[in-house]
C-alpha cells in the first residue's frame, strides 16, 4: 500500500507538470534556460523554496537540531533577511542587465576571463559538492521513511544506498535535462505545496507524540525538559556559534540567496521586476517560518530517541517512520522525492546553463551559433555531471554532520564569487585583473585553510566560519585598493538591456523591512545571553 501510494503521487506530479509545460518553447536558449522570461511571483516563490528545501535540510538540518537545538535555525531565519537584500538590491541590477547567469553578468562587468573562471568554479562545485550531498541525504531520508530494507528485502545498507541514489538521480535528470527551467519551476511549485503540507503534518504528529495536551502544551513540555535546546544563540561547541552569525553564516546566506546560480536562476526568468520582487519576498516570509519544519522535528527526535543511540543523520527518518500514520507514508515519501528532485534538477539545469552559455557558447563557438547545438551540448554535460554525482554520492556515508559538511565545502567557492559580484557593484572603477585574482586567490586560500596544515590548524582555532569572514574582508579590501591603483578610465556604466520592465513592486520595501524586523524579534524572543 505504501509503495503504491508513493508511486501514485510521484506519477501524478510528473503528469501535471507535463500537462502544464508540454507546449513550452525549448528550442531557444531563453525558452529552455529562462522559461521565456514568463515566470510570475507564485512560481518564483515556490521554485525558490523547494529548490532550497530539500533533504540536505530535512535530514541534515533536523539532524543538527537533534544535536545542537534551535540555534541551527540561523540557516533558515537569516535567509529571510538575505532574500530582502536580494529583492531590493541585487535583483533590480540583475534584471537591468538582462542576464541568464551570474558569469554572464561578470563578463559584462569585467571580461570574458572572469566569466570563464566563475563558470568553471560553479560547474565543479555543483558536480563535486552539491549534487552528491542532495542525492545522499535524499536516499538516506527515503530509506528511513519507506523502511526500504523491509520493503525490498535488501538488507545490505550499502547496496540499497546505491540503488536509491541512482533511482533518484535518473528521475531528476529526466526533469532537468529534457524539460528546461519552466518544467523545473512548475514541478517545484506542485511539489512545494505537498512538501509544505507534509512537513507541517510531521511537525504536528511529532508534537502529538510528545504528550496528549496538543502542540502548544507539547512545546512547553519540550522547553521545560530541554531548555538548552531552545536558545537561539549557539554556544562555542555548536555548529553555529553566536559570533559566526556576523561572519561566515551571514556571508554564506547572502551568497546563497543573492548570487548562487542554482537558486536565483528562476528570478532571472521573472516577467518583470515587480513579479520577481513579489516572489522573492514571499519566499522570505516562508523562510522565517521554516524552522517549524526543519528544526523543531529534530528537537522532538532528541526528546524521543536520545537514549536509543541513533545517529543525527538518521534522526528525521526515524521520527517520520515512528509518528507518521502508515497510510500517509507513501504520500510523504513522494513529497520527499519531490524535494530531492527539485534541488537535484535545479542544480543540473543550472550546470547545463552555465556550460552552454558560459563555456560552449562563449569559448567554443563564436560565429553563427546554432541554438539547438547549444542546448544539446548543455543536455549532454548535464547527463555527464548527473552520472558523476550518482557515482560519488554513496561515498559520503559516515559524515557526522552532513549539513555542516555542506556549508563548509560551500564556503570554498561562495566567498570568492560573492566578493567579486559585490565588488563589481560597489567599486565602479574596479577592473578585471582584481576580480580574476580575487576568484583564484580566494579559492586557493580557503583550500589551504581547510585542508593544508599548519594553515588548517590555525583556521580550526578561530572557527572555519570566521575564516570565511576574514577572507571575504581581505578580498573586498584588495578589490578596493586595486580600483584606486589600477582604475578603469571611467566609471562602469550599468546599462538597461530593455528585456524586463524594471518598475518595482510598491510593497517591496515595506514588506522587506517587516521581514527583517521579524528576524530580529525571533532571535530576541529565544535568546539566552547567559549561555553563550
Amino acid at each position: 500500500m505504501t509503495l503504491l501510494t508513493f508511486l501514485f503521487f510521484t506519477g501524478l506530479v510528473g503528469f501535471l507538470t507535463w500537462r502544464l509545460t508540454r507546449r513550452d518553447d525549448h528550442s531557444t536558449s531563453a525558452g529552455y534556460f529562462l522559461a521565456g522570461r514568463t515566470l510570475t511571483g507564485g512560481y518564483i516563490a515556490g521554485s525558490l523554496l523547494l529548490t532550497n528545501l530539500s533533504t540536505e535540510q530535512l535530514v541534515g538540518l533536523n539532524g543538527d537540531a537533534f544535536t545542537d537545538g534551535i540555534c541551527v535555525m540561523a540557516w533558515e531565519v537569516i535567509a529571510g533577511a538575505s532574500l530582502v537584500v536580494m529583492a531590493l538590491f541585487f535583483l533590480p541590477k540583475y534584471l537591468r542587465s538582462g542576464i541568464a547567469t551570474i558569469p554572464e553578468f561578470l563578463e559584462k562587468r569585467f571580461d570574458g576571463t572572469t566569466r570563464t573562471i566563475t563558470s568553471i568554479i560553479f560547474i565543479l562545485a555543483y558536480a563535486g559538492i552539491l549534487l552528491p550531498i542532495v542525492l545522499y541525504t535524499g536516499a538516506k531520508g527515503l530509506m528511513g521513511i519507506l523502511d526500504l530494507p523491509a520493503l525490498t528485502g535488501i538488507q545490505s545498507e550499502t547496496a540499497l544506498l546505491w540503488i536509491t541514489v541512482w533511482f533518484i538521480g535518473i528521475v531528476g535528470s529526466v526533469y532537468a535535462i529534457f524539460g528546461g527551467l519552466r518544467t523545473v519551476a512548475v514541478s517545484d511549485t506542485i511539489n512545494g505545496f505537498g512538501l509544505l503540507v507534509g512537513g507541517i503534518m510531521i511537525a504536528v504528529f511529532a508534537l502529538n507524540a510528545v504528550g496528549d495536551g496538543g502542540p502548544i502544551q507539547s512545546l512547553a513540555t519540550l522547553r521545560e525538559a530541554h531548555p538548552e535546546k531552545f536558545n537561539s544563540l549557539g554556544g562555542k561547541k555548536t555548529t553555529v556559534p553566536f559570533s559566526t552569525l556576523f561572519t561566515g553564516v551571514l556571508l554564506l546566506n547572502l551568497f546563497y540567496w543573492t548570487t548562487n546560480q542554482q537558486i536565483i536562476q528562476r528570478t532571472f526568468g521573472a516577467s518583470s521586476l515587480a513579479e520577481g520582487q513579489r516572489g522573492v519576498l514571499l519566499a522570505g516570509i516562508f523562510k522565517i517560518l521554516a524552522p517549524i519544519v526543519l528544526v523543531l522535528p529534530g528537537i522532538v527526535a532528541y526528546h524521543l530517541f536520545a537514549d536509543q543511540g541513533i545517529r543525527s543523520v538518521d534522526a528525521y527518518g526515524t521520527l517520520v517512520q515512528t509518528v507518521l500514520p502508515k497510510w500517509l507514508a507513501g504520500f510523504f515519501a513522494a513529497v520527499m522525492v519531490g524535494a530531492i528532485l527539485s534541488s537535484f534538477n535545479s542544480a543540473l539545469n543550472a550546470t547545463a546553463t552555465l556550460f552552454s552559455l558560459g563555456v560552449y557558447k562563449h569559448l567554443i563557438k563564436h560565429d553563427e551559433i546554432d541554438e539547438r547545438k547549444v542546448i544539446a551540448n548543455g543536455k549532454l554535460v548535464g547527463a555527464i555531471v548527473a552520472v558523476l554525482a550518482m557515482s560519488s554520492a554513496p561515498l559520503l556515508a559516515g559524515q557526522e554532520s552532513i549539513f555542516g559538511y555542506l556549508q563548509k565545502m560551500n564556503g570554498l567557492y561562495f566567498i570568492p564569487i560573492f566578493s567579486v559580484v559585490l565588488g563589481g557593484f560597489l567599486f565602479k572603477r574596479g577592473g578585471a585583473l582584481a576580480a580574476n585574482l580575487s576568484l583564484v586567490a580566494g579559492c586557493a586560500i580557503l583550500v589551504l585553510g581547510y585542508f593544508v596544515p599548519p594553515f588548517s590548524d590555525w583556521a580550526e582555532k578561530i572557527h572555519g566560519f570566521h575564516l570565511l569572514g576574514l577572507v571575504f574582508a581581505a578580498l573586498m579590501l584588495f578589490q578596493f585598493v586595486m580600483s584606486k591603483l589600477r582604475p578603469l578610465p571611467q566609471n562602469w556604466q550599468h546599462h538597461h538591456s530593455g528585456e524586463v520592465d524594471l518598475t518595482p513592486w510598491r510593497w517591496a520595501k515595506p514588506l522587506g523591512f517587516g521581514i527583517v524586523a521579524a528576524v530580529v524579534a525571533i532571535y530576541l524572543a529565544l535568546a539566552d545571553f547567559s549561555a553563550i
